[in-house]
């Protein structure tokens, strides 16, 4: 029979070990939502991934709040863009005394030259964004190598939709008469979209 304390006990367990599982998490930051959407892809519910500029935000011009700082101070692993992307990323780092490892994504790339020096956006063309996927899984991996068949497992997964992805790009283009790829934007940060897929960003 079950006692009111029996089950205010069993009311407190089932708090408890969520609670608990979630603190087992690697705790990993993004710098953007990009990078945080590829870390959960590859890390999956071994990992609790925050990130600092969200969806909606903007990196170039981001300016980090006290929250940040705890979130960086608090990370065992730290995904960036580099490239010149996170400008305000180092001053963060310093401010919260992170001792967080730190994983630079872009320079497993060959990157664009631009008037200002190299272009960021290198997650654009889908062959680079693989390149960060297999990277962020060698990362998780070293970590926490007991999952490492579980990173396995998920980083071949999304990197089989990406392949996916970058095949449904080149169809879709390759249907468009050449003189009609053009695109009126304005940011010029579709250099490797542009040189991938073969469209004009004007």
């Amino acid at each position: 029979m079950l006692t009111r304390r029996s089950a205010l006990a069993l009311s407190f367990a089932a708090l408890i070990v969520p609670a608990k599982a979630e603190a087992q998490k690697i705790p990993v930051v993004a710098s953007f939502s990009i990078i945080g959407d590829l870390a959960r892809n590859v890390g999956g519910d071994r990992v609790s991934v925050t990130t600092i500029v969200g969806p909606d935000g903007d990196a170039h011009v981001y300016q980090p709040s006290p929250a940040d700082g705890r979130r960086i101070a608090q990370a065992r692993l730290i995904f960036v863009n580099g490239l010149g992307f996170e400008g305000w990323l180092d001053r963060l780092m310093r401010a919260a005394k992170s001792k967080g490892e730190v994983f630079t994504l872009g320079n497993g790339i060959a990157a664009r030259k631009e008037e200002e020096g190299q272009d960021p956006h290198a997650w654009q063309d889908v062959a680079n964004a693989k390149v960060y996927v297999e990277a962020i899984r060698e990362a998780l991996t070293a970590a926490d190598p007991e999952g490492a068949q579980t990173y396995k497992a998920n980083a071949d997964a999304y990197l089989a939709k990406l392949d996916a992805l970058d095949a449904e790009i080149l169809q879709t283009i390759a249907a468009l008469p050449k003189e009609r790829r053009r695109v009126v934007s304005t940011h010029d940060a579709f250099g490797y979209f542009s040189a991938r897929y073969g469209v004009e960003f004007i």
